[in-house]
C-alpha cells in the first residue's frame, strides 16, 4: 500500500511539474516572420524579418499565465532585392536608421480551441503602438530530438494596415492592409549542470 501511495505522489508531483509555465528562447534559425502586401493589383510582394530575439512563457494548465514578448531588428529585413531592401528601410516606409526595430508585447492569452490561442498584445512600428491579435496554431510542444531541451513551436497569423503606423507611402495603389505570418520554434534553458 505505501509503494502504491508513493508511486502516486510522485505521478502527481510529475504532472504538476509538466504541467507548470516553461519560458522559451525564440530560435532565431528556425523562426520566420513574413509581411505580404498587394502590389497595384499585380502581385503580393513579401518581406522577411530575420535576427528575431525574443521569450515565450506557455502554460499549458493556464494559457492565461502566458505571454510573448519579440523584438525584430530592421536590420535583419529582407526583401531579396537589395534597393527595395534600402527603399523598405529608408523615411519613405519604416526609417530604420530612426526606428531600428519593431516590438510585440502580448498583454492576454486565450484559448481559442483545440491546439489554437489567441494572443492579443502591443505592436510598436515607428514609436507607433497599437493592438493586435494573432490567431495563434501551437504545433508542437515538447523535447527537441537533437537539443534535448523543451521545445514549443507555433504558426500566427494576424493583418494590420500599415497606416495605423505611420507607413502611408503609396497607399491606396499598394495596399494598406499588410498580412503577417510568422512560424516560431522557442527553446527551453538547458538546466544548469
Amino acid at each position: 500500500m505505501k509503494r502504491f501511495l508513493l508511486a502516486a505522489a510522485l505521478t502527481v508531483a510529475a504532472s504538476v511539474a509538466f504541467a507548470a509555465p516553461t519560458t522559451y528562447k525564440i530560435d532565431a534559425n528556425h523562426t520566420d516572420v513574413i509581411a505580404s502586401w498587394n502590389h497595384l493589383g499585380f502581385s503580393t510582394p513579401a518581406a522577411h524579418f530575420g535576427k528575431v530575439d525574443g521569450a515565450i512563457t506557455y502554460d499549458p494548465a493556464n494559457v492565461a499565465n502566458s505571454s510573448v514578448q519579440v523584438t525584430l531588428p530592421l536590420s535583419g529585413m529582407e526583401s531579396h532585392v537589395p534597393a527595395f531592401n534600402d527603399h523598405l528601410r529608408s523615411a519613405d516606409l519604416f526609417d530604420a536608421e530612426k526606428y531600428p526595430t519593431i516590438t510585440f508585447r502580448s498583454t492576454s492569452v486565450k484559448s481559442a480551441g483545440e491546439n489554437r490561442l489567441a494572443v492579443t498584445g502591443d505592436l510598436t512600428i515607428k514609436g507607433i503602438t497599437r493592438q493586435v491579435v494573432l490567431d495563434v496554431v501551437l504545433n508542437k510542444v515538447g523535447e527537441h530530438p537533437m537539443r534535448k531541451v523543451p521545445t514549443i513551436g507555433f504558426n500566427a497569423t494576424t493583418t494590420i494596415k500599415r497606416s495605423d503606423f505611420g507607413i502611408s507611402y503609396a497607399v491606396p495603389a499598394v495596399s494598406d492592409e499588410v498580412k503577417i505570418s510568422i512560424t516560431t520554434e522557442a527553446l527551453a534553458p538547458k538546466p544548469a549542470g
